[in-house]
């Protein structure tokens, strides 16, 4: 695995804790916690917690899957970065119209964002 993989695991397994940890045993938010937001090796973990480190990787792989089947089933993630791409893509049709007076393109995100709520027509 690459940095750049390495980096993007990161990322995805922060956002899935933040969607999900609270779904984990106290002992594998913990350790998650430990491991990615406070960016501790295994090892120091395991030194802390008075296990071995195979204990602490285990743990960790096991939680990791844990949140992976939570956004397999429920997909909570993958809807918000959805949203979040479409709001993104709204925002420059907001910017597009105000810079070039275009009523147009204003028309265009009042649409999306009726599409986004669920709702239609004025």
């Amino acid at each position: 695995m690459n940095e750049e993989q390495s980096l993007a695991k990161l990322q995805r397994m922060a956002l899935l804790y933040d969607f999900y940890g609270q779904l984990l045993t106290e002992r594998q938010r913990e350790v998650l916690s430990l491991y990615y937001e406070d960016n501790l090796s295994l090892a120091e973990i395991a030194s802390e917690s008075q296990v071995s480190r195979q204990a602490i990787f285990d743990l960790l792989r096991r939680a990791e899957k844990v949140l992976l089947g939570y956004e397999e089933k429920l997909g909570l993630l993958r809807r918000w970065q959805e949203d979040r791409d479409r709001l993104s893509e709204i925002l420059i049709l907001l910017k597009r119209s105000r810079s070039g007076g275009d009523v147009g393109q204003l028309e265009e995100a009042i649409l999306r964002l009726k599409e986004m709520l669920g709702e239609s027509g004025e």
